[in-house]
């Protein structure tokens, strides 16, 4: 599944990082991505959705498994789903996922090529109280379809997006209920959730600091690492006579496989530029006083 999982990170679309970002102190996110692709690859299904519990993943789900599956720590947490019904219902949104890619391709009668449509929904409570939701698609990259719930509809971002609208809001019940999904359901699920899981959530790593060197002909490069730290936001940078040093390398930030995260920036040395003369600055909420280290 990790293969599938970088294949779908790679995806560029208008909708957003494909990895939530951080939310606020005291605040919790339960969200969705969506991806259907017209033409499959072995690490990339014609339809996956994966779950998230602020940036952890909670579960996946993909047209090959075509089951839920959940991932750590939440497999290990009895009773906080049921995944059998879960998949059954990841399996009727995939049918409804797909229609609607296909209706797309041939409203641009373009069945050539290959194209991604990705959709994100979910919601956020702050203090036990809903405080935001959203639910939007995107067609090859850009913008299609979104609702609003205040009005409540589905606004058209794209042409093709007219015909959607006209499908999804046939019967009033439809808009509704998705309205219903955003400021009731969601909500709901997410506090049922957090009865299971809100200490994982709650964690706080703090990063730890590795400096490596790497020397090529011509160049030596030194990399600071910062390891292991939760939640996700960091700052990292190389330090010289008090200023941050503008030439360096950043990495992703990126899951370290145990609920944590880790990141690294790199610095071409030169003569001018002596090792001994650099600092790596870690600063992370966790810390009271930034990470230095040479």
């Amino acid at each position: 599944m990790s293969k599938m999982m970088s294949a779908l990170l790679s995806l560029l679309l208008l909708l957003g990082p494909a990895v939530p970002q951080e939310t606020h102190a005291g605040s919790y996110r339960l969200s969705f991505l969506y991806t259907g692709v017209s033409r499959p690859t072995d690490s990339l299904p014609s339809f996956q959705a994966t779950a998230y519990l602020n940036d952890q993943i909670f579960f996946h789900y993909d047209s090959e498994s075509r089951k839920a599956i959940p991932l750590d720590p939440w497999s290990q947490m009895e009773g906080i789903e049921d995944w059998e019904k879960e998949s059954e219902l990841q399996q009727a949104r995939e049918s409804i996922f797909m229609e609607t890619l296909q209706d797309i391709m041939d409203y641009h009668k373009d069945r050539e090529g290959s194209h991604t449509f990705q959709g994100r929904f979910g919601c956020e409570l702050r203090n036990n109280k809903s405080s935001g939701a959203f639910w939007k698609y995107a067609y090859d990259g850009q913008n299609f379809i979104e609702f609003n719930k205040e009005i409540p509809a589905w606004v058209p971002q794209d042409p093709a997006a007219l015909i959607t609208k006209q499908k999804w809001e046939a019967e009033d019940v439809y808009v509704q209920r998705a309205k219903a999904y955003l400021e009731e359901e969601c909500p709901a699920m997410l506090r049922r959730y957090l009865q299971y899981g809100k200490t994982f959530l709650d964690q706080q790593d703090s990063p730890s600091m590795s400096i490596t060197s790497h020397r090529t002909p011509g160049e030596d490069t030194i990399k600071c690492w910062a390891i292991d730290f939760y939640p996700r936001d960091i700052d990292l940078h190389w330090n010289q006579g008090g200023n941050t040093v503008e030439t360096e390398v950043r990495g992703d930030i990126l899951p370290s496989g145990n609920g944590t995260y880790l990141s690294w920036v790199s610095l071409a040395l030169s003569p001018w530029r002596p090792r001994s003369t650099l600092f790596c600055h870690i600063m992370h909420s966790t810390l009271d006083q930034p990470l230095v280290g040479q």
